[in-house]
């Protein structure tokens, strides 16, 4: 049963609601982890995007997070672009990687054509564009800048010719104070769980907790610990610190719930 246990996941409080709602309805302790921080590039991320989408005239726009999307419109909407952005994506037939990011869509104004129906990750996309037929067409992708290439490949191996699009970096979270009460809980073999959300967040997750700990000592505590990866990108990161996490079968904060709860069942 995980009631009564103690679950991490490497999100702030604030991108965590639906996972701390989770978990305190099944009577267990979550413990939220602001692991990766946002880089805008500025401004100038508008103008490229328009520029972008005037110059190659993109058939499809695919987004892979709503923060991409909330960073984008809200820079719109600061230099007095929102309407141009607006216009620009829904020229394109539109397609999000999941849930969270056809609603944050929406709300924009935006309507999504298509989504994964299971697989809420860059193989979901690559399986909606294999039902599409669209060898030859354009596909933009605004994305983060430390995103990894393979659904610029998978797309371009399908036959689409790609452009992405880099909104942001991302660095590891700097306010540290935010982990005391991990650490503590942690060092003490008292953390059952950790939910890892992205690639990103493993690495950052490592360089935050290595600031004051071994390396040894950080990994044998991992492993006395449930250990899930929302998706396959976050276990083969880290599957590279030689631990061997659980996957969830759906890559949402859901499935990962669902995951870490049958861990203890």
């Amino acid at each position: 049963m995980i009631s009564g246990k103690i679950v991490a996941i490497t999100r702030s409080k604030e991108d965590s609601e639906e996972f701390i709602h989770l978990i305190t309805t099944a009577k267990a302790k979550p413990i939220p982890l602001p692991t990766i921080e946002l880089v805008s590039k500025g401004e100038k991320i508008v103008d490229e995007f328009l520029t972008a989408i005037k110059n190659d005239d993109p058939d499809f726009s695919v987004f892979m997070s709503s923060k991409a999307i909330k960073l984008l419109f809200d820079t719109a909407r600061k230099v007095s672009k929102f309407e141009n952005i607006q216009l620009a994506i829904a020229n394109t037939t539109v397609i999000a990687v999941g849930p969270k990011t056809k609603a944050a869509l929406e709300k924009e104004g935006i309507r999504v054509a298509y989504m994964p129906q299971k697989r809420f990750s860059s193989v979901g996309v690559g399986e909606v564009f294999t039902r599409l037929n669209a060898e030859g067409k354009k596909v933009i992708i605004p994305r983060s800048g430390a995103s990894t290439p393979f659904l610029a490949q998978l797309l371009e191996k399908i036959g689409l010719q790609v452009k992405e699009i880099y909104l942001y970096d991302v660095c590891s979270f700097r306010d540290a104070s935010q982990w005391n009460e991990f650490r503590t809980l942690f060092s003490n073999n008292k953390v059952d769980g950790i939910i890892f959300t992205s690639a990103s967040s493993v690495n950052a997750f490592f360089e935050i907790m290595l600031m004051d700990s071994d390396k040894k000592t950080l990994l044998e505590n991992l492993q006395k610990t449930k250990v899930v990866a929302i998706g396959p990108f976050t276990a083969d990161e880290l599957k590279k610190f030689d631990l061997a996490p659980i996957v969830a079968d759906v890559h949402t904060v859901l499935g990962a719930f669902e995951a870490i709860k049958n861990c203890f069942n």
